[in-house]
Order: C-alpha cells, then structure tokens, then sequence
C-alpha cells in the first residue's frame, strides 16, 4: 500500500484530498492542528505543528512516504497574529521540504493560490506572469513557493496556484453570501457584477493532485474551471436554484470599496485588502499548461459547485454555525459590519 502524508487534512480541501485517498486505496498520515475528524483503518492522525521540526522528524521516520501533499495553510482572517501566519505558511513549508529530503521522499504537491495577485491583469493569467501580492497571506504563499523552488534539485515539486475552492462543506466567507441567500435577503455585487471570478472544483483539485503523482520532474500549474461566468450569473444561479426570494442588487464601486477599506482598518469587517481590492475585479487561470501535461481537465462549473456549496449550507446551517474547533474553511466567518448590511437588504 502506498503511504503518503498530506498537511492540513482535517480541514476542508485538505480533509477532501484525504478521503479520495483512502478512496482509492492510498494509505494516509495528516498533520493539522486541528484534530482529525475522520477515522479510517489506513489513517494516522497527528495533531501537531509543521513547525515543529522534531515532530516531522519523528513521522518520517516511522513511515516510508511516496509523496507529500502540502495542503496546510493559515489564513489572513484566521491567524492569531501575523507570525504565526508567516512562520506557519513558509518556514512550515521549508521543514517539509527539508524533512522530505533527508528521508528520500522525491514527490512533492504544494497547494498555492491565486492570491498571488490583487488586480484584474486583463487577460488569463499565464505561469510565467509576474505575481504581485498586495497582502500577507499572498506574499507568505509566493515564499512558500520560492523556498520549493530551492529544492528543485532535490525534489519532484508540483506547485497548484488555485482560485477559491468550492464544494459542498465549503463555507468561510461564502458563508455570509449563503446566509443572504437563505433568508431571502438582496444578493450585493459591488459595481454590476459583470467582473468574472474563477473558481475551482476541489474534486478537479484532488484529480490533479493525484494525477501530479505521476509527473516527472518539477513544474507549476494554474487550476481553475473553465466557461468563467459573470458573479452576477453565478448568484443568480444560486438564488434560482435555492428558490429564494433573493436577488442581485448592485452597490456603487468607489464609495463601497472606500467603506470596506476603512471597515477592515477598524477591524470591523472580515474582508481584507485582497478581498476589497477583487471584489469588483475579474480573476481567471489559463489553464493550458495543466491539460497539455498532466492531462487535467475540468468537471463542474462555477454555477454548479456553488449551488452544491449553497445546498450543505442551507441543510447543515443550524449545525454549522455551532461549529467552532474546526478549521476557518469549514466554519462561517464572522460577517462584523456586513451584518448592518444584511438588515438592511
């Protein structure tokens, strides 16, 4: 049996990685700090910290892993603090690879994000475009993947820039559009939502993880679904198939990302520079590089997983929003100020 380690596993994209996994016959460790709400006869659950250097020197030793996958992430509006963010997401991400390479473990999946820019580039956004983070999380990702690249020589490194991974559980921020959406309330886009955002379907994701197994050598992909839509439409189609009394109303641009600047800067709002800059921008992945070489392809669209996305929520939402020891994708985010605007909606 193939063993493998994937970091992050108890939350959500990493959690949904793991059971494909175990799935299809893969043998798994996680480490989170967040424990394990899984159990499976060929899971090991660790409950500790990628920054303790001791700790995955003890876990390599006692598995001989094919592979890592490298899920685990602290968040810009879960982070206690912004040493924790940066020490989790890039010095956590150096002891992985370091520990990899003392223990022979050639094959390594790191999951990375779309973040790495904050402005509307005007066209698909191509591999060997220039990032240009504009806040911590994003700047602490692009490190991340600088540090992998220091091992090129050492490992076979597959980095995925992905945009928001959706599926049902999915909840985090899209929780407060979800809750809008349940209660009938007026659906906001800032300017007329005719900006289009990618997102990616964490099943395609988990696809190409596993499809990264077989790849030789390093190299980087971007991910994202393909037929890109306008937010308006995807809201729409989420209100549509909800049956909600919702709809789409739009807010003016300058004034609105004026007040979301100002309500982050009080800590009054869980949307941070890279959510107001976006908010009215279009965002889209060329994804030719990953069809032609790992042979990916797409499944669901934007329209689809949100609707799957929305459907968990609006049958779990009592439950979900009694969650708390679980990671920040798998629990709504407080909404803050946003909640004025839902009175008024």
């Amino acid at each position: 049996m193939i063993h493998v380690l994937v970091t992050g596993a108890s939350g959500f994209f990493g959690g949904i990685l793991k059971r494909r996994l175990l799935a299809e016959g893969y043998a798994c460790t996680n480490i989170d700090l967040v424990a394990d709400p899984d159990a499976h006869p060929n899971l090991t659950s660790i409950q500790g910290d990628i920054r303790d250097t001791s700790l995955l020197g003890k876990i390599f030793a006692e598995q001989a892993f094919a592979a890592v996958f490298h899920c685990a992430a602290q968040l810009a509006h879960d982070a206690v603090d912004d040493k924790l963010l940066w020490t989790s997401n890039v010095d956590g991400t150096r002891n992985l690879a370091e520990t990899a390479k003392q223990f022979g473990v050639k094959k390594f999946v790191f999951i990375s994000s779309n973040c790495l820019w904050a402005s509307d580039l005007g066209h698909d956004v191509k591999e060997d475009e220039k990032p240009n983070p504009i806040e911590l999380y994003g700047r602490s990702k692009l490190a991340g993947e600088q540090v992998l690249d220091s091992y090129a020589n050492d490992l076979d490194v597959v980095t995925i820039r992905c945009p928001t991974i959706i599926d049902s559980g999915r909840l985090g921020l899209l929780a407060i559009l979800f809750e809008f959406i349940d209660d009938g309330k007026k659906v906001w886009v800032v300017g007329d939502g005719s900006n289009r955002y990618q997102f990616i379907y964490a099943q395609d994701l988990a696809t190409a993880c596993l499809q990264a197994l077989a790849y030789r050598g390093s190299n980087l992909f971007h991910i994202g679904s393909e037929n890109v839509v306008s937010l308006r439409n995807v809201y729409e189609a989420v209100i549509h198939a909800a049956g909600s009394g919702s709809r789409v109303a739009s807010l003016p641009k300058g004034p609105t990302i004026a007040a979301m600047q100002l309500a982050h800067k009080l800590n009054l709002s869980p949307l941070g520079p890279y959510h107001y800059r976006m908010i009215a921008e279009s965002f889209v992945f060329d994804t030719t590089r990953i069809r032609a070489e790992l042979g990916w392809t797409p499944t669901v669209t934007n329209e689809e997983m949100m609707i799957r996305a929305y459907q968990y929520y609006s049958a779990h939402r009592s439950a979900i929003h009694a969650r708390t020891d679980v990671s920040a994708h798998s629990r709504p985010a407080s909404m803050g100020v946003i909640r004025m605007l839902k009175w008024f909606s």
